[in-house]
């Protein structure tokens, strides 16, 4: 009965606030973000090729393509035995376990990059444009925030525990920060208080699926200092790595929650309701699914955003250096490869992207190839780098819906 009261409340507010807006709000971009996405740097002169360690924008002869399409076909032309394949699958946890076990928050590198791609993350409004243009970045220390009551939630950290249809490509995602400052509002003034999860009382919330040790995390949560408002979820299916999230001297337990969570378990439930989510953030984890699951990932996570929700995306491209490296006896699949220490990867292609999210029922807001040339200065090497990069929003119109679908209820339930 109180779930069902929750999803009213919810409901409620959403068509309160539709009502009160009378149109579609819009989330505003920071100005000092570059408008080139990917990056600006281009080579125009090849023998400058090795003054820098990295070019955008890179574009594939058709030799080199041709030549990436016969090194994947050589190194996938013998598959890992299925028993081996069905190890992998089961003890995929274990693998990341020892993963992090071994290199803890040492191996990959914060990702600094990601404001400049996915300005979504952070609500902007014209109070903190101005801070967030005097925010340095790189040197943005971390500060206590406000604590949260966990008087209707057990689980919760207490308050002084702070060290613990689809659209065109390439258009910019614009989601209403000012609705989910309306439906706080409401939710404040409703009779039905619904403290009973973390983050509850923020107006806006975001999710990191697969945080790793946090390096998304932090240099999120050094800017969201300044949004005090925000809540960030983060999970990860290896227990070890969100054991060092939460070890972390950034972490802020009044403005972050770090659980364990495997997303291919469609029976776990989230530690928040469906439909509350401005932003999920996907970085580099769909690839290590196993491709048959991705589908019913995506779908799972597309009933956490709200409408006007974003997911933002970013993974290995078709024929990304990693990919072609890899030696014989490592493909598990079409594309589908397991490392030596038993971690997998899959490289996406642009189409496939687009119609994994489009079926989960987002529209395309940006879906670009990021083809990069990484130089290798001191040895003298070149590497071709290829990602994939999207933004997909949930219709807007799903909140005409639940409007009409609340009315409904409480008139005639």
């Amino acid at each position: 009965m109180l779930k069902v009261l929750i999803t009213m409340n919810v409901i409620w507010r959403n068509s309160v606030s539709c009502l009160r807006i009378k149109k579609v709000p819009h989330r505003y971009q920071s100005g000092n973000h570059p408008m080139v996405p990917l990056g600006s740097r281009i080579l125009t002169d090849p023998a400058k090729v090795f003054e820098h360690n990295m070019w955008d924008h890179m574009q594939w002869s058709e030799e080199e393509a041709a030549a990436a399409g016969k090194k994947v076909e050589e190194n996938s032309a013998v598959r890992v035995l299925l028993e081996e394949q069905v190890k992998y699958e089961n003890e995929a946890s274990k693998y990341w376990n020892t993963f992090y076990k071994i290199h803890k928050n040492k191996f990959f590198k914060d990702r600094n990059w990601l404001l400049r791609e996915f300005p979504e993350i952070i609500p902007v409004d014209q109070k903190t444009e101005q801070k967030l243009q005097e925010l340095s970045w790189d040197h943005a220390k971390t500060s206590a925030a406000d604590g949260f009551s966990r008087r209707h939630c057990p689980t919760m950290p207490e308050e002084n525990n702070h060290k613990k249809s689809c659209g065109s490509s390439g258009s910019q995602s614009k989601v209403g920060s000012h609705f989910s400052n309306l439906e706080s509002k409401e939710n404040r003034k409703g009779p039905l208080k619904t403290e009973l999860f973390p983050g509850s009382n923020a107006t806006f919330r975001i999710l990191e699926v697969g945080c790793g040790a946090g390096n998304s995390v932090f240099p999120i949560l050094n800017t969201l200092q300044n949004v005090p408002e925000s809540f960030l979820y983060c999970c990860d299916f290896a227990s070890r790595a969100v054991e060092l999230v939460k070890l972390h001297s950034s972490y802020r337990a009044a403005q972050c929650y770090a659980f364990v969570h495997d997303v291919c378990d469609d029976g776990l439930p989230y530690p928040f309701p469906d439909g509350i989510l401005d932003v999920i953030l996907l970085v580099f984890v769909l690839s290590s699914i196993h491709p048959d699951r991705m589908q019913g990932v995506v779908n799972r996570l597309s009933n956490l955003l709200k409408p006007g929700g974003v997911l933002l995306f970013r993974d290995y491209g078709r024929y990304d250096k990693t990919q072609l490296r890899f030696k014989r006896g490592h493909c598990l699949s079409e594309n589908f490869y397991v490392r030596g220490d038993g971690t997998r990867v899959y490289f996406f292609t642009k189409g496939e992207v687009h119609n994994m999210f489009c079926k989960a029922g987002l529209d395309e807001k940006q879906n670009l190839v990021d083809r990069r040339l990484q130089v290798n200065r001191k040895k003298q090497v070149k590497m071709h780098r290829v990602w994939v990069q999207g933004k997909f929003q949930k219709p807007l119109h799903l909140i005409q819906k639940t409007s009409k679908l609340g009315f409904s209820l409480l008139f005639h339930g």
